[in-house]
């Protein structure tokens, strides 16, 4: 009964990561962002646009969050859904109760669960046990709804293309490994400047590289790194659960911050991206973050619309293949007329 059970589930979608789509499913779901933002603007007084309408979902938070917690829930709302928050601590993942029970008793309550946890093991279980759709919103080995945005926010202004120098200037952490995971997928050049000894997740890495996608580097010179980038990238040197390291830290990443100076080394019409929450003055100067080649509030909001983008291809895929079959057919009609 229990191998049925999971020969059932293992057809069901996910989202922990982007190892089960491809380059073109990634465009397709950044084509259904834009079309998403647009709904937004065109229904935002009556709100028609409900693909979502009595869906449930269960957010399991185990960490802090700002953006994670607000655009979920907000675009869970806008579609027409309702979110149950969760409380990590409260309901005690694998400690009060098993990761098992908890997943399937969510599935028979819920359409959907999105988690944010620390142990990327326990987003695995869940997904394992759950009959119903699992989003990582973030554990400590990846954070792919961020980088889905970050790579949405290019595509969006017209930048993406498969020579775009993509260059992430910190700590080898969540963040950076998911940039190194959709190079795996989707083709670019992808440069890691990191300390000595904070480099990427090593499978994640290896698999990559054999994938034989995109140019990935990883290096520990931040200026060579920076020299003819099209996007100059960093995260806080001091994740959650690292507080005890933030002295020895901040000398180490010193060299690592973008500022002024690192970014004039970068192509003149390079933009910077930080996926927040950011310390000014650590990381990235305050110069920089608000100047004029900044787009970091832009990739903030775009946590929303591709997420909702996310959430549809998840829970109400018959509206998401709708809109690619008339998005195809409509794109067809202007090459004829052309």
């Amino acid at each position: 009964m229990e191998q049925a059970k999971k020969q059932a589930y293992a057809g069901k979608r996910d989202f922990l990561g982007f190892s089960r789509l491809d380059a073109a499913k990634v465009i397709e779901l950044f084509d259904y962002s834009l079309h998403i933002k647009q709904k937004r603007r065109e229904h935002a007084a009556e709100n028609t646009f409900l693909p979502l309408k009595g869906k449930t979902v269960a957010m399991i938070f185990n960490k802090p969050s700002l953006r994670t917690r607000v655009s979920f829930e907000l675009g869970i709302h806008e579609l027409g859904g309702y979110a149950i928050n969760l409380e990590g601590k409260s309901i005690g993942v694998g400690s009060r109760e098993s990761v098992e029970d908890i997943a399937r008793l969510l599935s028979r309550y819920n359409d959907a669960i999105v988690a944010r946890l620390h142990e990327h093991s326990i987003i695995e279980g869940l997904a394992t046990h759950s009959s119903v759709p699992v989003i990582n919103a973030l554990t400590d080995l990846s954070h792919p709804c961020q980088v889905l945005a970050d790579a949405f926010t290019l595509y969006e202004r017209g930048l993406w293309h498969e020579g775009i120098k993509v260059v992430f200037v910190g700590d080898g952490n969540n963040v950076a490994n998911s940039w190194i995971e959709l190079a795996g997928i989707l083709p670019f050049h992808f440069v890691l400047a990191c300390p000595e000894g904070y480099t990427p997740d090593e499978g994640l890495l290896d698999a990559a590289l054999a994938a034989g996608i995109s140019r990935i580097e990883v290096t520990h010179d931040p200026e060579a790194a920076a020299t003819d980038a099209d996007v100059l990238y960093t995260d806080v040197w001091t994740s959650m659960g690292q507080e005890d390291e933030l002295e020895e830290r901040l000398k180490i990443f010193a060299p690592f911050q973008i500022n002024s100076r690192l970014l004039s080394l970068a192509n003149s019409s390079a933009v910077v991206m930080h996926c927040m929450p950011a310390h000014r003055g650590q990381e990235i100067t305050a110069e920089v973050m608000d100047g004029p080649q900044s787009v970091i509030i832009d990739e903030a909001e775009n946590r929303l619309h591709v997420q909702k983008a996310l959430l549809v291809k998840l829970l109400n895929h018959e509206e998401y293949r709708k809109f690619h079959l008339t998005h195809r057919l409509l794109n067809a009609a202007r090459n004829i007329k052309a």
